[in-house]
């Protein structure tokens, strides 16, 4: 179980228990509060707990995606048809490849693409075309006789090819497959990975950072629904495009380690025109994916594949896991003054044990096609290639290794080329996010915007794939709505009480409500939900002793006559509630999943309040609190308003611009990427589905979250929407110099109008 750290909140803790309070009797109808310490804490464990538990359930709960058809290869492959399917969307393989034209021999006037020449095979520098803008580059190895087979090599992502095939130092003689696999008659292409070096991580005009190059990669491309995995199977694909155009009667396989096993395997899963793949170093369990580094983090991989799953998308083709240790990764690299930034994560070696498990699971559906033989599992001192070249139906003989090739060409430098492919990969993303604004207007064309009564139709079947598809949904509520309470704040004007409320085993939701005073028997009033930011907690808008960017908001309120309640959302702790999107992601879900269940259930139980108005109540959140303005109640009709401060923007922008300041990119909040956002929602797209309740923004000219101009740019387009809909008046944007801070006198208007509230 991980420890969750909070001592930076340690000042609140002691604030907590030393709130003015007479008394600790709970709020009537409600049971009293004897939890002692501290909630956020406790809330962000819960969480931990219910994603752990979770995770383990997949192992049996993903048979329910599977419908196999075992009665023969044409049936069984056509019945995991969409099972292949969804893996290539998740894993990024969406855009269609350029059409082959051949391995490109990459030489100049001053050098040949020549680059070594052995009896037994030459080998060239090439490229070849695989998206716009995207080519692969790597070496050629061409057998001196007639291929037997063709193989893409993939060793390590810290490995370059020259040293996966001994013309550089760095592998032992043993590990240079690709050229034993040369030696042995196969023509063999050797691919450049993205390394996990952190060089060009950044921009100069920016900063850099230490994220390896392949999360800096990763971050924008997941929030575009691509990634850098699906890239660079892209590149094995396109290599096997080239293979079947030249020499379609031949077998074709894939082999890799460390990062280059993943990379042949998932290829492999994704194209049947793949006879047969080695995997070395790489597989086994997954379940903990949320620990790997996160340019590993694939969106609701555990719903339907481990890699057990994964391989019987391999079946009844050829499999050979070697169960070696891979590449030892402790983390990113290391934190300087001058670079900083990127997500934990660790790769460590699983046992043997393990990975056998995870094999036999696989190998069950290989026996059930009657093709057992074509799955092999290797311990170490073993033949891994020869049971590849058997897989292939391909009679091979594995010669003593011979001397390592020499390189001819004069001072090579590989970082050159690996720089070349990465700013290709960079380039692409960006232009798919300058491609983005279009691409959500197609992915809008369904909306009915001619009416009221239609848009709200066709607004609902969009609520409900940004909840399933982006934010992830989880079932409704299922604890017993009992809250507990106790008084912990008493004023002149009202009374505070935190309350915590059920909402699944181990998870709960807990804030503080402030009732005024001056309530008459029977009468009810509107609600204002008042939302924190990020590490933020609801005694910061509640308590006037505390200072900061709230100014408790919340508190003047409840002086003003408005019910109030400030809830917790579990975005406290830093890595320890990054955590849950980590964990959350490969289910996927998401941190918002939880809250959505939270704030339900809050909205649940404000309506059985007797002096509540249950129509009436609205939203107002800064900072985090303004990303659950945009995401919570556009979900959640029981919400008759929403106020967004302190971040609304152009929200694809923020997440994928490499040549921004404010880009999400260059920091540490690495659980900001949502998958495929930017190809279906921005913020003005959610906004819009506040329509036709209300919805304002709060937006200070100093505020850094981003420029003004993003802001305009993209609340024009909610304020359209409502001019539209003939109810501009529900849509407001209040500009104040000031900075990231709430401002409270627009909005405090808005609240009183929309909510029906006279002013004091």
């Amino acid at each position: 179980m991980r420890q969750h750290s909070f001592r930076l909140l340690v000042p609140f803790l002691s604030l907590l228990l030393t709130a003015t309070v007479q008394a600790q009797q709970p709020l009537p109808g409600t049971q009293p509060l004897q939890w002692q310490g501290d909630l956020a804490a406790r809330m962000v464990a819960g969480i931990d707990r219910y994603l752990t538990a979770a995770t383990q359930a997949t192992i049996t709960s993903r048979a329910a995606a599977w419908k196999p058809d075992y009665t023969s290869r044409e049936t069984y492959e056509a019945s995991v048809v969409a099972n292949r399917e969804h893996f290539r969307q998740i894993i990024g393989v969406v855009d269609p490849r350029l059409r082959p034209a051949g391995f490109e021999l990459a030489g100049t006037t001053q050098q040949s693409s020549l680059v070594a020449k052995t009896e037994a095979y030459e080998i060239h520098a090439v490229r070849w075309a695989v998206l716009p803008g995207v080519n692969a580059e790597g070496l050629l190895l061409e057998p001196s006789g007639e291929p037997i087979g063709q193989i893409v090599a993939l060793h390590d992502a810290d490995v370059s090819p020259e040293a996966a095939v001994g013309l550089a130092p760095g592998v032992p003689d043993a590990a240079q497959f690709p050229r034993r696999l040369a030696e042995a008659g196969f023509r063999v292409i050797v691919p450049t990975l993205i390394n996990r070096a952190a060089d060009w991580s950044g921009h100069p005009r920016i900063r850099y950072t230490n994220q390896p190059h392949r999360e800096f990669i990763y971050r924008m491309a997941f929030e575009m629904g691509r990634h850098i995995i699906g890239y660079e199977v892209q590149k094995v694909l396109a290599a096997v495009d080239t293979f079947e155009q030249e020499h379609p009667a031949l077998p074709i396989g894939v082999a890799g380690y460390g990062e280059g096993g993943l990379i042949a395997f998932y290829s492999a899963a994704a194209d049947t025109r793949i006879d047969g793949a080695l995997v070395s170093g790489y597989f086994g369990p997954r379940e903990a994916l949320w620990s790997e580094p996160i340019y590993r983090n694939v969106w609701g991989l555990l719903e339907q594949f481990g890699d057990a799953e994964i391989a019987r998308l391999i079946a009844p083709r050829g499999l050979v896991v070697e169960a070696v240790p891979g590449p030892k990764i402790d983390g990113p690299p290391p934190v300087t003054p001058q670079r900083r930034g990127a997500a934990p994560g660790a790769i460590p070696s699983p046992e043997v044990e393990d990975i056998r498990r995870e094999f036999d699971r696989a190998k069950d559906a290989f026996n059930k096609l009657n093709v057992g033989n074509m799955v092999r599992f290797q311990s170490g001192g073993g033949a891994p290639l020869l049971d590849l070249a058997d897989t292939l139906a391909v009679s091979a003989t594995f010669p003593e290794p011979s001397p390592a090739p020499q390189d001819q060409r004069r001072a090579f430098d590989s970082s050159r080329r690996l720089r070349e492919q990465f700013e290709e990969l960079v380039d692409f993303t960006q232009a798919n996010v300058r491609e983005s604004e279009f691409t959500r207007r197609a992915y809008w064309a369904g909306a009915d915007r001619t009416s009221l009564a239609t848009w709200e139709k066709s607004a609902d079947d969009y609520r409900d794939k940004l909840w399933s598809d982006v934010i992830g949904r989880l079932p409704d509520p299922t604890s017993p709505l009992q809250a507990g309470s106790r008084l912990t704040y008493e004023t002149e004007k009202w009374k505070g009480y935190e309350v915590v409320l059920p909402v699944w085993p181990e998870v709960f939701a807990y804030g503080i409500l402030l009732v005024p005073n001056d309530l008459k028997p029977g009468e009810r009033r509107p609600v204002v939900v008042t939302q924190h930011g990020l590490e933020g907690r609801p005694q910061m808008l509640v308590d006037d002793s505390i200072k900061g960017p709230y100014h408790h908001y919340g508190a003047r309120l409840a002086d003003r006559g408005f019910i109030v309640f400030a809830p917790q959302n579990p975005y406290i702790g830093q890595d320890d509630f990054r955590v849950l999107q980590r964990k959350a992601n490969p289910l996927g879900k998401s941190l918002f999943s939880f809250i959505l269940g939270q704030h339900s259930r809050i909205l649940e139980w404000l309506a059985t309040l007797p002096f509540v108005e249950p129509d009436k109540i609205g939203f107002y959140g800064l900072s985090y609190g303004g990303k659950t303005a945009v995401r919570v109640p556009p979900l959640l009709n029981q919400y008759a308003l929403s106020i967004c401060s302190a971040d609304f923007n152009e929200w694809i922008w923020k997440n994928t611009s490499d040549i921004h300041p404010h880009s999400y990119i260059y920091t540490g909040e690495y659980e900001m990427f949502e998958f495929n956002l930017g190809n279906t929602f921005n913020y003005s797209d959610m906004a819009n589905m506040m329509s036709p309740r209300p919805f304002m923004v709060e937006r200070g000219h100093h505020d850094g979250v981003a420029p003004d101009e993003w802001v305009a740019y993209e609340f024009a387009k909610v304020r359209r929407h409502y001019a539209e809909l003939g109810i501009a008046d529900k849509a407001e944007i209040e500009f104040f110099l000031g900075p990231h801070e709430i401002h409270g006198e627009g909005t405090f208007d808005f609240l009183h109008r929309h909510l029906d509230w006279p002013k004091r």
